[in-house]
């Protein structure tokens, strides 16, 4: 694999000298810790607490009010009245500015009994910046935004484009019409259409994945250089244009029960009923057949279970997340001491519960043709349907916002399966593992797809892209539909390629991530670049126009990737870091997130001897988060477990009324051979209770031994298995 070279060779230089911008993006918790406000109070020998106050540690603003000089004395070493420090002098409009623009000042030491100090920063002056850093200033938001002449003509907001490649550009865009444009403003459709911004460039237009490697070898022409060859890149909005308008819940809904039941609706739990009822037969019937079905066997008292039995179900499965127990008999256990619960009890017996789980289904085993599926098809039919079921309804119910995450999560199964895999990284290290895509800052699931198989691509190996390899087939697969929305993409270096990014940004998306350097098309002066030839602080950077790469040596050496970030960098926690990098760790974590809520409530965690039983709690557990996240939309107050402690009352209330289950009429097991008698009409039962509060026994009218048992369609006792048979055998 050859690596495209740079048209200048790529500098390897110290991180301080690449411009300064601001973060993109905002954390949802900032971080803070407790540092010594000097001003409340500058004399006195004693500091009372309210001396102490929580400051954001990447937000510290100085006062903006109009300072012309400010000496800040506090009290110093007891014994002398010398100042610990001083503020020096600092002009209104510096003194306005953050941390992100200030450099940090040298920490003077205080004594064992004093506070600990925050060190002091002192706004950088402009005319010590050279002539490109204040160029770079101002293409990324800094003070000097605002110093601008008045002699100077208005600035024009260029318009933001999509899928247009800056780097295939012999000369820059036009100009538009001299009317100022807000930026805070969207942008009129006529500008996004003007002749003056023309919507396809070559290598702008988007290939299909089936013509071929000619058209790829085209699209995937990267010319990397450097980012001021380019300069004409960082005069203008790179990020994909989004409307925020419409993000969210796509109904009002009322409350969680409301929520939960249309994602859980009446058709799904209809065929859920349909075939656990049809699958108890089966195992009713195997184990006749295998002479495994004994007297007292669970299976002997099945009835046939309705919707509501399958929400009350439900319920019982969402309470022992919320109660955590060791094993399951201690839920229904009838001790009267501290660690009883008689709930479970009131609302479904044990035996019913045990039965459920042995026999709950979602496919119908008889409808099933292996030759006609594939293989991933094939592990995954007896779930396929609730997985399709659930991506229809969480992607119809919300509409994600600008920042989404793409990642795998991990359910743990240590048991043989094929579909099992190993990821060092995750907690379970071993297990069922999906691809998923989460609300970077919500955790909402919109959809997700099994890892079952790995595909092979149908098309030639002549012809090929770089888009027909499994991975970016995942990527693309995931991100289907959400094509032209300017949503922004996360991923991590498993995913990302130059090849990948490029091809998403020509369809609405930009893209932002780690990256591998041995991926095909990144430039070989970064792929020469390793841990022991960079030193710490180190960087290094290209740009093709629309993809931008950068090598930054961390602790680690650490490879980037984004489609509109540059080469800013900003202080972060005291350290001075590209923009990309702290951008990537607010929204990277969105999978992380949803696993993060999950795990506070792990009902999945009871063992199970089939996998997909496991995976339909796990399935019924991100149904919950999701209903929380739509309902916190309306109620942002609304705590989630509050919201689950309402849910599963409002499932037993509306579907187990007055603490008891309701089943149909009892029509008997069906465990009859449809080929020897109609299984409607000859069937087993148990006789009824008697007065004395046993059971009739009556003797088998085939084998003469007294038995519980009868024939519905016959009226006659017999035995279960070889009697019931032999009875109705022509």
């Amino acid at each position: 694999m050859t690596k495209p070279n740079v048209i200048d060779e790529i500098d390897v230089v110290n991180i301080e000298t690449y411009p300064r911008g601001v973060p993109r993006e905002s954390p949802l918790h900032v971080k803070r810790r407790r540092t010594w406000n000097p001003l409340s109070d500058v004399a006195g020998p004693s500091r009372p607490p309210s001396n102490w106050v929580f400051q954001s540690i990447d937000e510290m603003e100085v006062p903006s009010q109009h300072v012309t000089e400010m000496k800040v004395q506090v009290e110093a070493h007891r014994q002398n009245a010398a100042p610990l420090f001083i503020l020096e002098e600092v002009d209104a409009a510096a003194a306005a500015t953050t941390v992100h623009s200030l450099s940090p000042a040298v920490n003077i030491d205080c004594d064992s009994g004093s506070p600990p100090q925050r060190p002091l920063f002192r706004p950088r002056s402009n005319d010590a910046l050279t002539q490109k850093q204040k160029k770079y200033y101002s293409q990324y938001g800094s003070e000097s935004e605002s110093e601008q002449s008045e002699d100077e003509e208005p600035l024009i907001a260029a318009p933001r484009l999509t899928r247009v490649h800056w780097a295939a550009m012999e000369t820059p865009l036009d100009e538009p019409e001299s009317v100022p444009v807000d930026e805070s403003e969207p942008i009129p459709v006529e500008l996004l259409s003007s002749p003056a911004a023309p919507s396809t460039l070559p290598p702008t237009a988007t290939p299909s994945l089936n013509q071929g490697a000619t058209m790829a070898h085209d699209f995937f022409a990267f010319k990397w250089k450097k980012f001021c060859d380019l300069p004409e890149l960082l005069e203008r909005d790179r990020r994909e244009p989004f409307s925020h308008v419409g993000v969210g819940p796509t109904t009002p809904c009322e409350d969680g029960y409301q929520i939960f039941t249309s994602i859980w609706d009446k058709k799904i739990m209809n065929h859920i009923a349909m075939e656990t009822n049809r699958y108890a037969q089966e195992v009713a019937w195997g184990k006749m057949v295998n002479h495994k079905l004994g007297p007292h066997s669970r299976i002997c008292s099945w009835q046939d279970t309705t919707p509501d039995e399958l929400y009350t179900y439900m319920a019982i499965i969402l309470a022992m997340g919320n109660v955590i127990k060791t094993k399951l008999e201690e839920y229904w256990s009838t001790n009267a001491d501290i660690f009883s619960t008689p709930g479970f009890s009131a609302c479904m017996p044990y035996n019913r519960f045990v039965l459920l789980n042995a026999c709950i289904h979602f496919a119908n085993n008889g409808a099933m043709d292996a030759e006609k599926l594939t293989p991933s098809e094939a592990k995954l039919y007896k779930i396929e349907l609730i997985v399709t079921h659930l991506n229809d309804k969480f992607q119809s119910l919300y509409n994600l916002g600008q920042n989404i995450a793409l990642d795998e999560s991990l359910l743990q199964w240590k048991a043989r399966l094929s579909i099992n895999q190993f990821t060092s990284n995750k907690a379970a290290t071993i297990g069922i593992k999906t691809y998923e895509i989460c609300e970077s800052k919500t955790g909402y699931l919109w959809r997700f797809v099994i890892h079952a198989h790995k595909a092979t691509s149908a098309v030639p190996l002549e012809q090929q892209t770089p888009l027909d390899a499994p991975t970016p087939a995942i990527v693309l697969g995931l991100l289907n539909g959400l094509q032209n929305k300017g949503h922004t993409v996360w991923m991590d270096n498993y995913y990302n390629s130059p090849a990948l990014a490029r091809y998403l940004k020509s369809i609405g998306f930009d893209v932002v991530g780690t990256l591998r350097t041995n991926r095909e098309f990144v430039a070989s002066d970064l792929v020469k670049l390793t841990k022991s030839n960079m030193k710490p602080g180190e960087i290094s950077s290209c740009t093709s126009g629309d993809v931008d790469l950068m090598v930054w040596r961390d602790n680690n050496r650490v490879g980037t990737i984004s489609t509109y970030h540059g080469n800013a960098t900003v202080i972060s926690d005291g350290k001075l870091k590209p923009v990309l990098i702290v951008d990537y760790n607010i929204m990277m974590g969105g999978v992380d997130k949803k696993d993060q809520m999950l795990a506070m409530y792990p009902v999945e965690r009871k063992r199970t001897k089939v996998w997909y039983k496991k995976f339909f709690r796990r399935l019924l557990n991100v149904s919950v988060l999701n209903s929380y996240i739509i309902a916190k939309n309306s109620s942002p107050r609304q705590d989630h477990r509050t919201f689950r402690h309402d849910l599963i009352l409002a499932l037993l209330s509306r579907h187990n009324s007055n603490r008891k289950i309701v089943f149909p009429p009892n029509r008997g097991l069906d465990i009859a051979p449809p080929t020897t008698f109609e299984a409607s009409v000859h069937n087993l039962a148990k006789q009824p209770i008697g007065n004395s509060a046993s059971r009739l026994r009556r003797k088998c009218c085939e084998c003469k031994k007294r038995t519980h048992f009868y024939c519905v369609g016959c009226n006659k006792p017999v035995c279960i298995g070889a009697c019931f048979i032999s009875l109705h055998t022509v």
